[in-house]
């Protein structure tokens, strides 16, 4: 357990699986209450029962491409732990992101989940971190919002647009005490690269390797603002 976080309570959204997972264990491990939200209910119960530790963690299934469930879970949160310290915008989705492809239901599905749901989850916490003059909101990008891959170019402009809304609420909220960490992770280990090519002769990054650099960034001293952490495999 570290010190900084006994106490504090962190929600974390797409909290299903992958880097969600490992992001809620490792804030768990270190003390937090930790709010786990994904749409699959039963999904959240298993790792809800793997991690334990009942009365420092809760779940709510949370469709985060919907406002009134995203404002649901932090009122349910905050009636349950107080104060929210922490958001960790980390739900995402990664489909046909080709334009030649014309796959519009999947691009709406990406600009929903990956840029409409970091807003939405931004916007339910802000005011109250603002008024406490204290809080850290987290963004899960990615390295494909550096780079325009190809076959990825949808969704890459996705992960382009949660680094500017990260770079931007940065300068927002110089000076209010309230921080901001943009996080983008290269390939990981985890069901949504499953179908991604990747070199045979090097290993993906672990889901714990991301939940490590949040841990990082969100236990800093208050006068360190951490606003962009890239994690790439060797």
């Amino acid at each position: 357990m570290t010190k900084q976080l006994m106490g504090k309570t962190a929600i974390v959204t797409g909290a299903s699986s992958g880097i969600g997972t490992a992001i809620a264990k490792e804030l768990t491990k270190a003390g937090a209450n930790v709010v786990l939200a994904a749409r699959n209910k039963e999904k959240l119960e298993s790792i809800a029962a793997d991690i334990g530790n009942k009365d420092k963690l809760l779940y709510v299934q949370t469709d985060v491409t919907k406002t009134n469930d995203v404002e649901y879970l932090t009122e349910r949160a905050k009636q349950v732990y107080g104060n929210i310290d922490i958001y960790v915008n980390n739900a995402g989705k990664m489909g046909s992101s080709r334009v030649l492809n014309g796959d519009v239901s999947e691009w709406e599905q990406m600009i929903d989940i990956n840029i409409k749901g970091v807003l939405y989850g931004i916007h339910s916490v802000l005011p109250d971190m603002q008024e406490r003059r204290s809080g850290h909101i987290v963004n899960i990008a990615s390295d494909s919002g550096f780079e325009v891959i190809e076959r990825l170019t949808v969704y890459c402009a996705t992960k382009f647009a949660v680094r500017a809304i990260s770079a931007g609420l940065e300068k927002e909220l110089a000076n209010t005490g309230v921080r901001t960490t943009n996080i983008s992770p290269g390939m990981v280990e985890t069901p949504l690269s499953s179908e991604s090519p990747f070199e045979d002769d090097r290993k993906k990054l672990e889901p714990t390797d991301i939940a490590k650099a949040v841990i990082y960034a969100v236990t800093q001293p208050d006068h360190v603002d951490v606003n962009e952490i890239t994690v790439r495999p060797v």
